[in-house]
């Protein structure tokens, strides 16, 4: 089974418009591909923007490319400005030039006639087998980007008052299941974790999935960065798990510094095995800027730790750390 569609992307000009009125039809359409966390984009030869903001749907198309483009170069440049592969673009209109060219130019675009609108949110492609809040969110999320990128190419400051500027907030809590799909997407200190062992851990008495979930002024960015917490003795062992997008804002260097003070200030000895590569290098030295040091160096890896009689000076940060909601570390019975 191919994965579902993740972008739509719209030619307005014979889908949404029946004698100026958005049809009933497409307006279901949007809004059902829309909360299971499919983008919507939009194309056509006129500017369609003054009559979509008119109806109040404006929001739902999160890129737009109006004029006289070949359909392929507008679909092309569309799931470009949405990072989204052509792999899972799905083009839709009423004008069968325009579908027969971005078939023949775009093979990986799935093509549906106008005729389909109404059936869409029945189909395999449109119906993703679990809807997450985090697929909900997609939407908030995109356009927060968007937003976001366009203020920094206006900010006169430097990058770090920009970061300042942003008002960040970072929720640390206990996970929940709906947040472990985004595990593979996160960046590790070891092997991979994926949703199914993040569950099963999850679960297990004597450890603990925190989750840390990122906004600021502008809106969501979605959980960044998962941590599993587990008893050993006199110690935490901690396996960490971030987004590498928000490495620059500091998000995860005040997930890390809450996660080192909460394990310190009940005495016990914060402690991860590190397996280094090319690609989680900044996380490691994420973890030494942290306070961790080199305790051991085992055959192909390194352990990591922070001794509690010495610990890290406190750093400041432009992040606003919410983490009340975490509960006490449970020991083995």
């Amino acid at each position: 089974m191919r994965p579902t569609v993740r972008c739509l992307v719209w030619d307005l000009d014979d889908t949404l418009w029946q004698e100026g009125v958005p049809l009933p039809s497409a307006v279901h359409t949007l809004h059902a591909l829309d909360r299971r966390g499919i983008l919507h984009a939009a194309t056509g030869r006129g500017d369609h923007t003054p009559a979509l903001d008119r109806h109040g749907l404006g929001e739902l198309y999160l890129a737009r490319r109006f004029g006289s483009h070949r359909a392929p170069a507008a679909v092309r440049d569309l799931a470009a400005a949405l990072d989204c592969p052509v792999g899972l673009v799905a083009f839709l209109s009423g004008d069968p030039v325009a579908l027969a060219e971005v078939s023949s130019v775009l093979p990986d675009v799935r093509c549906y006639p106008a005729s389909t609108v109404e059936r869409l949110p029945e189909l395999a492609d449109f119906t993703p087998a679990v809807v997450l809040p985090a697929d909900r969110e997609r939407r908030q999320v995109t356009r927060a980007e968007q937003r976001r990128g366009a203020a920094e190419e206006e900010h006169a400051g430097t990058p770090a008052s920009f970061v300042a500027s942003l008002g960040l907030e970072l929720e640390i809590r206990p996970a929940e299941r709906e947040d472990l799909p985004v595990a593979p997407f996160l960046r590790s200190g070891g092997r991979m974790f994926d949703t199914l062992e993040l569950c099963g851990r999850h679960a297990e008495n004597g450890q603990e999935v925190v989750a840390a979930s990122l906004r600021d002024r502008f809106g969501p960015y979605g959980v960044v960065g998962l941590a599993v917490l587990r008893g050993e003795g006199t110690s935490t062992a901690l396996e960490l798990l971030v987004s590498e997008r928000v490495l620059s804002l500091g998000a995860a260097e005040a997930f890390v510094g809450h996660l080192v003070a909460r394990s310190l200030g009940t005495g016990r000895r914060l402690v991860v095995e590190f397996e280094l590569t090319t690609a989680n290098r900044a996380l490691l030295l994420l973890l030494r800027f942290s306070g961790f040091s080199i305790a051991a160096r085992p055959a192909g890896r390194m352990t990591l730790a922070v001794d509690p009689l010495i610990p890290p000076a406190r750093r400041r940060s432009p992040i606003r750390v919410l983490g009340e909601g975490v509960r006490p570390m449970r020991r083995r019975r």
